[in-house]
Formats: C-alpha cells, structure tokens, sequence
C-alpha cells in the first residue's frame, strides 16, 4: 500500500498542547477544503508529491533519534487506510502519534490509543469553511486530544467562544492566532471572558517564517 507524501521533515512542534516538542512530521498530500488563510497549499495542490509505502515512510523516520510522530496535510483522513496501517506500524515500534485532521472525517479507532492524539480544527468563519467540521467528531474527541480554533478576527472570536461555551468538549481548546495578527488582542479577550481556553500561536513561524519543511 503507497500514499501520496508531500514531505517528511524534522522540526518543532509548533502548535498545540505538544507545542515546542521535536517532532518528525509526515505531511500526505490532498485536501478536499480550501481554507482562506491554509499555509500548505503545495501540499494541496500541483504535483508536489511522492507515492511511499508504509516501510519507506518508516525508514525515513529512522533518521532521526525521535519518537514524536504528527501526520498532517493537507487532510490526511483522505487517505484513511493508509493512515490506519502507518498509525499501527509506528505504534509498534513504540512512537507517539499526532494526528492533524480538519475535523470533517472520523477518525480510525486506533486514535484512541494512549500513545496518539487526535488535533481536530473547529473551522471559523473567514476560513470560509465554517461548517465542514463535524460537531460529533468534536464532541467525540477525549481528554488527550485537542480542538484548535485557527483565529483571525472578532467575527471568529465569537464564533469560538460561543462553540466552546455551549459544548461540553472533553479535549483541550486551542485559540490560534491566525499568523501575522496580534495574539495578545485574543489571549485579552480570553482573559476578560474567563474562558477555559490556551491561547498558543504558531511557534515554528515565529522561529523561521513562514517556510515549507519548517
């Protein structure tokens, strides 16, 4: 079984509750959203990709000494059998796993593993896909996984806000920044409306800009 690879590269950690973690990413090609601010369209659309087997993948990642996995894309749920069989084969060899997924597809059961987090976007209006995620999947996430609110004005803000506080989510809320605004007006609000959020930007970018393989 192959997929599409877009790339596999060692980095930071740069969003969410693993913030700031050595990671190595493996980035799948495709996606059936287009969100207005996506900051991998190479990984979206073109011919930027490589067909792999699961055992390629693997070999690639015995490059580095590190047991932090993330799948990402693109939307990687796309390529759902696959996703499943690479999640079981690194849990084999004993790494932790996180998956980067918009929200619109459920995830394998195998997320449910105490090694593997499942980060899962909340779309807000000026991605201009407010919608496509699935609320059940939200609500189906635990205590382990994350909700990420990717942020970029007062009209998201709200949006957030009123999801987060009218739901009983068990995962952890993230309200990121979208990149280039100004964190500190969001992480305000959170303060003046008491809510039970994590207020993180985009830690990567900050360290080398806004570059593919960072």
């Amino acid at each position: 079984m192959k997929a599409k690879i877009n790339e596999i590269f060692f980095s930071i950690q740069g969003e969410g509750v693993l913030i700031g973690t050595p990671t190595i990413f493996i980035r799948l090609y495709g996606c059936n959203l287009r969100c207005s601010w996506c900051d991998s369209m190479y990984s979206v659309e073109g011919d930027d990709f490589k067909e792999l087997s699961i055992s390629n993948i693997i070999k690639e990642t015995q490059k580095y000494r590190c047991d932090n996995i993330c799948i990402t894309g693109g939307e990687p749920l796309l390529q759902f059998d696959f996703v499943t069989l690479l999640t079981e084969k690194l849990l084999k060899v004993e790494k932790k796993i996180i998956l980067e997924t918009a929200g619109h597809i459920s995830p394998p059961k195998i997320y449910q593993n105490i090694n593997t987090i499942v980060s899962m976007d909340c779309k807000c209006p000026s991605s201009k896909m407010e919608g496509k995620s699935n609320k059940k999947n939200l609500l189906n996430l635990s205590k382990k996984d994350q909700i990420k609110f990717v942020i970029k004005d007062e009209t998201d803000y709200l949006y957030a806000k009123k999801l987060t506080e009218n739901n009983n989510f068990n995962a952890n809320i993230i309200f990121q920044p979208v990149w280039g605004s100004n964190p500190g007006i969001i992480a305000d609000k959170v303060l003046k409306d008491n809510l039970d959020v994590r207020v993180l930007p985009q830690i990567h970018k900050n360290f080398w800009g806004d570059i593919k393989g960072k």
